[in-house]
């Protein structure tokens, strides 16, 4: 068995469910079934293991930007929703699978709680993406709205990763429908995509009142 490798996902499983600081290096041992001096000597301190995590999985990350790229070389149809596409498909395919899963829960942790061991790793994997992706929604709703500013962007992509986050990460849905929806089911990513992308429309009519958003196919 590869031990490093049980470690890792010992430590991502354990850091989702309940929390960095509520995880210790001897909980992670154990739950890799591992002695206690292996952790550290695959990954140094318990922040050196949280930070291997996010660099395991770096390349979700890219795989978004990639996505970004494409969306913003397509000159058909709406941009705009192949930006949201671009934004949350990834992190929703990861959520569906069994490999991903926990990554996927932790990665929602962090940007909910952002603590100092959190705040570093947002700062660090996280923030250039989102700039990447606000300079992209700028660029697109600003065709649209020729007023729109980076602010009110800025608001716009912090409220579509709040609706990615909560879908990601959310199990009441399946009481509120009695039953009928399930948790974090992709099968829902049109409908998500779709609420994001006018749900940004709307909020640049309601700070630009005197223009009519073009209609798209």
């Amino acid at each position: 068995p590869d031990r490093r490798q049980n470690i890792l996902l010992a430590a991502e499983k354990l850091f989702a469910k309940h929390g960095y600081h509520a995880v210790s290096i001897r909980h992670i041992a154990d739950e890799a079934q591992v002695p206690l001096a292996l952790v550290g000597y695959y990954f140094g301190a318990k922040h050196e293991l949280y930070h291997a995590i996010f660099e395991h999985w770096s390349t979700t990350i890219n795989e978004r930007l990639a996505a970004l790229a494409l969306a913003m070389a397509d000159e058909s149809g709406d941009r705009l929703t192949r930006i949201v596409e671009a934004f949350i498909a990834p992190v929703i395919r990861l959520r569906a699978s069994a490999e991903g899963e926990y990554y996927a829960l932790l990665m929602t942790r962090g940007l909910a709680l952002q603590s100092e061991e959190e705040d570093a790793i947002i700062r660090e994997f996280f923030d250039p993406m989102a700039r990447a992706f606000i300079e992209a929604f700028h660029t697109t709703l600003a065709t649209e709205f020729p007023g729109a500013t980076q602010p009110q962007i800025v608001w716009c992509y912090q409220f579509a990763l709040g609706a990615l986050l909560h879908h990601i990460s959310d199990q009441r849905v399946h009481r509120l429908s009695q039953g009928e929806n399930r948790p974090n089911d992709p099968i829902v990513m049109p409908q998500l995509v779709a609420f994001i992308a006018h749900g940004m429309r709307g909020a640049m009519l309601h700070s630009h009142p005197s223009v009519s958003a073009r209609k798209k196919p």
